[in-house]
């Protein structure tokens, strides 16, 4: 095997170096430099368009992001009485808090008195959003009046919200506030209301089924509009499952027969039919027969006694169904509908709240609703207030006031009337197609059902203490000493039996004082609580005792 050498000599003389460089560098052409060009070109003109072009717009996105607005929530406006009394007000927003929505708070401060004619206020939802009809709009969040009210005049009440500017930080922290543009307040509305006459009334019916309705009979303004049982307006949604129904308006959405609070009615339809006139009597038989039923005067059905002979001023001071039974059937059911209408019953008056329209039955209604035809008894029934007929408590108050101020239908006012006019020039009042006479008649039958002999026995001698007041002189020291002043009343008692008859009756009560020169005009409706003079009357009284006595 052959082996090499370790080493191996080499010929100086010969040696030669070669040296051989080799690179893999890429070699560019022009369309690399033209690349490299457009890159920069358009960076370059990316810069011109934020820096020059859309600076401005950038700029303001900083100081947006830098600025935050938050909404201060207008005062509500007040709602007062006719005295001016505070019956809700607002709580400002407090200006120094740096939240989203800077919240001004309702005060209701006479609470469940006054919510059946205040209503109140909720979270405006998508279909008011959509349905908002004010100048200044409802935005998310907001609220807005549901019923009431709070409803009804919700565009005055609403204002105009306000701003706050606060710069914050990178991490939307507050560092200071930059301006604040306050909120416009809303308009104070002032009510017709009688803020201690509602709470009066609204002490007497607690705990009970009804409604009081008071009206100022020259002009139709509102005292009192109470529904029991009523409810605190920050507490809606606890009492929306409640049995009793305290949202339930039973003033002016309430439903009853009339019993003989109706026969106000009758009685003036027979005077301008002619069917009857002052002279006119009828003989008090204790009970009529109309095919096989029985009709009984409520004297004679629970006394066993008769009035003897019957006037219609007589008819009305002891609520006589014998005499409203013969004179209903001479009138006829027709023509009974058309003067029950023109009283207001049997349509809504339209003064803003929810409000039923009650029923006026007739034989084509029976007909057609029923598929019965009338009968001699639907009548006589009709005649008393019972049967298919169904009137509203402030209903009730509207047609007594009309007989009180001498013949004028006046629409309900929920705004204190400012200006001193006569009744003739109150664009709200009209005058019926009813003679002095008839109203006269009507008014000596109200003011004898308010005096012993009558019906309305609570207010019989009706007197209140002089203190204060200034209607008439008086004559008359209590056992006490203290001076008393009479003041005469009219009036019409009402008991009417309940749909299902199988519980109390409903008790009415309607009355207007003082007689000559009526100031105030009352309904009481208790919800089957018994005799409408025994229940309903003392509560009558005693509203009537605190307008009277009270200094003005």
């Amino acid at each position: 095997m052959n082996k090499l050498p370790l080493f191996q000599k080499i010929n100086p003389g010969k040696m030669r170096f070669e040296t051989k460089l080799t690179t893999n560098l890429p070699v560019f052409g022009d369309g690399f430099f033209i690349i490299i060009f457009l890159v920069f070109f358009v960076l370059i003109l990316r810069l011109f368009q934020l820096t020059v072009v859309k600076g401005n717009y950038y700029y303001r996105l900083s100081e947006e992001n830098r600025v935050k607005e938050l909404i201060i929530e207008a005062q509500r406006g007040k709602i007062v009485d006719r005295k001016g009394l505070v019956l809700v007000k607002n709580l400002p927003a407090d200006v120094r808090q740096n939240q989203e929505r800077l919240i001004s708070k309702r005060i209701y401060q006479s609470s469940e008195s006054t919510t059946p004619l205040v209503g109140y206020q909720q979270l405006a939802d998508k279909n008011d959003l959509a349905n908002d009809h004010c100048l200044t709009k409802l935005k998310l969040g907001d609220k807005t009046g549901k019923k009431g009210i709070e409803q009804l005049y919700d565009c005055d009440l609403r204002g105009q919200p306000g701003k706050k500017l606060i710069e914050v930080d990178a991490k939307n922290k507050p560092l200071k506030t930059l301006t604040v543009i306050p909120p416009i307040e809303g308009k104070t509305i002032q009510l017709a209301a009688d803020l201690e006459l509602q709470q009066k009334a609204y002490q007497l019916l607690e705990g009970k089924k009804g409604a009081v309705v008071g009206l100022k009979p020259k002009t139709g303004e509102i005292f009192i509009l109470l529904s029991s049982p009523s409810y605190h307006p920050n507490k809606v949604d606890q009492v929306v499952a409640d049995k009793d129904q305290p949202l339930f308006n039973r003033a002016t959405e309430g439903v009853y027969p009339p019993g003989s609070i109706f026969k106000l009615v009758i009685a003036v339809a027979a005077l301008e039919e002619g069917v009857i006139d002052e002279k006119t009597e009828i003989e008090d038989s204790g009970v009529l027969q109309a095919g096989p039923l029985s009709f009984g005067n409520w004297y004679f059905l629970q006394y066993g006694k008769t009035d003897g002979m019957v006037d219609i001023v007589k008819a009305i001071r002891r609520s006589n169904d014998i005499f409203f039974y013969k004179t209903g059937e001479k009138v006829g059911p027709e023509k009974i509908k058309v003067w029950a209408e023109v009283f207001g019953y049997g349509h809504q008056s339209g003064f803003g709240l929810d409000e039923s329209d009650g029923l006026i039955p007739s034989p084509f209604w029976k007909l057609e609703t029923l598929g019965d035809q009338w009968y001699t008894g639907d009548t006589y029934n009709f005649s008393i207030g019972q049967g298919y007929l169904l009137v509203t408590p402030l209903q009730v108050t509207i047609a007594t006031a009309a007989i009180a101020n001498d013949g004028y239908l006046c629409k309900p006012q929920l705004l204190k009337i400012r200006s001193r006019l006569n009744r003739d020039e109150i664009r709200n009042c009209k005058k019926l197609p009813i003679s002095k006479k008839t109203l006269s008649l009507i008014q000596q039958g109200m003011k004898q059902a308010c005096s012993p002999g009558g019906t309305g026995w609570p207010l019989f001698n009706f007197q209140v203490s002089a203190v204060g007041a200034t209607h008439e002189s008086p004559d008359k020291t209590a056992s006490s000493g203290a001076v008393m002043k009479p003041i005469q009343t009219a009036c019409k008692t009402g008991t009417a039996e309940s749909l299902t008859k199988e519980t109390a009756p409903h008790a009415w009560f309607t009355a207007y004082a003082p007689f000559e020169n009526p100031e105030i005009v009352l309904t009481v409706l208790l919800e089957e609580a018994g005799q409408g003079s025994d229940v309903a009357g003392p509560i009558v009284k005693e509203i009537l005792k605190a307008y009277f006595e009270r200094k003005e």
